[in-house]
């Protein structure tokens, strides 16, 4: 079965993790400047590094779609520089997953697909996508939602350690992203960790950075940089979330109770 899923950023990644290994063909689409800060789980890092590796699925760029299908014949999932989707139109997948987390719907149809999935807030189950997932940590996050929305954005961050807004690293002006902390440095709250053209940006409170943008993105004031972990766990930075890997579970069950149904047998 194939899917598309658009966005790779590190809830994509964990959605395309779980669907690889479970047995899925799967290609991902994102920005040529993606700007996922969680880059260490995120399959968008194979664009401007050429291949990104999370808890062993390989993640590859592919310039078009002949190199696309050689990237899958090896086993690996192709990302394409591609924010239109176009190769939804090309390639005709079985399945197609917005996972951009815009918080709405920028060009996703029903019609994309046999099954299309809408990630978050922005979507409405059977008027723009056959099933929409929570994304909302908390009790209903990764859910399969079949009439109606995801819980809307609210603008504030998950909880915690007990932070929420604290935790992001936001840039301080426009400008161009120049990070000193790395991902995986230990920081101390008021710690110069980025730069935003001049401007030094600092730490909200001590932690773990457990994000960072790479080097040169431009960035707008207050644009979301970075994050940092109070749980001070460094494995953390390097494995896919909890929420991830729920909202990942959560597009798995709407494809297989789409295809499969409660009977266990293809619809």
């Amino acid at each position: 079965m194939r899917v598309v899923i658009k966005g790779a950023g590190d809830l994509a990644t964990g959605i395309g993790f779980r669907l690889k290994k479970s047995g899925f063909t799967v290609v991902m689409t994102d920005l040529e400047v993606p700007t996922a800060v969680r880059r260490t789980v995120a399959f968008s890092r194979a664009i401007y590094e050429d291949s990104a590796t999370v808890e062993g699925v390989v993640a590859k760029r592919a310039k078009d779609q002949e190199e696309m299908e050689k990237i899958l014949k090896q086993g690996n999932i192709p990302v394409l520089v591609d924010p239109e989707a176009q190769i939804v139109k090309d390639w005709k997948p079985d399945v197609v997953v917005d996972a951009i987390l815009a918080k709405k719907n920028l060009n996703t149809s029903m019609d994309d697909a046999k099954l299309v999935i809408g990630v978050g807030p922005g979507f409405t189950a059977k008027k723009d996508c056959h099933f929409v997932v929570e994304t909302k940590r908390g009790h209903y996050l990764g859910s399969v939602i079949s009439q109606g929305s995801a819980i809307p954005n609210t603008g504030v961050p998950g909880n915690i350690g007990g932070y929420t807004v604290e935790r992001i690293i936001r840039s301080a002006c426009d400008g161009v992203f120049h990070p000193v902390a790395q991902i995986g440095d230990f920081v101390q709250k008021g710690d110069i960790v980025a730069y935003s053209g001049e401007e030094p940006i600092y730490a909200l409170l001590t932690g773990i950075v457990r994000g960072m943008l790479q080097e040169g993105v431009v960035v707008t004031k207050g644009m979301k940089s970075g994050d940092i972990d109070p749980r001070c766990e460094k494995e953390h930075c390097f494995t896919i979330s909890d929420k991830a890997r729920s909202i990942g579970g959560g597009v798995l069950e709407a494809i297989l109770s789409y295809f499969y149904g409660e009977s266990g047998l293809p619809v």
